[in-house]
């Protein structure tokens, strides 16, 4: 029995596209779905945030 990986390679991308992309790996007649971990990305630098501020 022959099976085909037909996965995108995940390598050096780009932040915005991660290797999160289910995966199928089709043998013959049949089809199995792989769901891949969730990627966590860290992006450098500070994070902005702000706060509503009311001083009533």
């Amino acid at each position: 029995m022959a099976c085909y990986d037909i996965c995108r390679p995940c390598g050096p991308t780009p932040l915005a596209n991660s290797c999160n992309e289910p995966c199928a790996l089709q043998c013959q007649d049949s089809r199995v779905i792989i769901n891949p971990s969730p990627v966590l990305v860290t992006l450098p630098g500070p994070i902005m945030t702000s706060f509503p501020q009311s001083t009533a």
